[in-house]
């Protein structure tokens, strides 16, 4: 093994997460930081916590509701092509008693 080309291991480093939990663990920074930790995630806490710095999550949850609100009003194509098809048969119906 070469000498001098390895980084120094540092065995006490501090690990601090953005929730304030702090852990000791050997790495080659003498200083970490993260932003979610096994005391703070989702999957270990049960608790949904969303870390969002880029605002994508709100919009997410506005266009998911401006769609909802939308779809009450809206009528499917199917609807559509119904009632299109009933007025066409009517108009046809009208037609068909005007010339008798």
């Amino acid at each position: 093994m070469k000498k001098d080309i390895h980084p120094d291991y540092y065995e006490n480093v501090k690990i601090t997460c953005s929730c304030g939990a702090v852990f000791i663990a050997g790495s080659t920074k003498k200083e970490l930081k993260t932003e979610i930790c096994s005391q703070c995630h989702p999957f270990y806490t049960g608790k949904q916590k969303l870390v969002d710095t880029a605002g994508n999550v709100d919009k997410f949850k506005k266009k998911i509701k401006a769609q909802a609100e939308i779809s009450k009003i809206r009528k499917g194509k199917k609807i559509k092509r119904a009632r299109k098809l009933k007025n066409q048969a009517q108009k046809e119906e009208k037609k068909k008693k005007t010339k008798k």
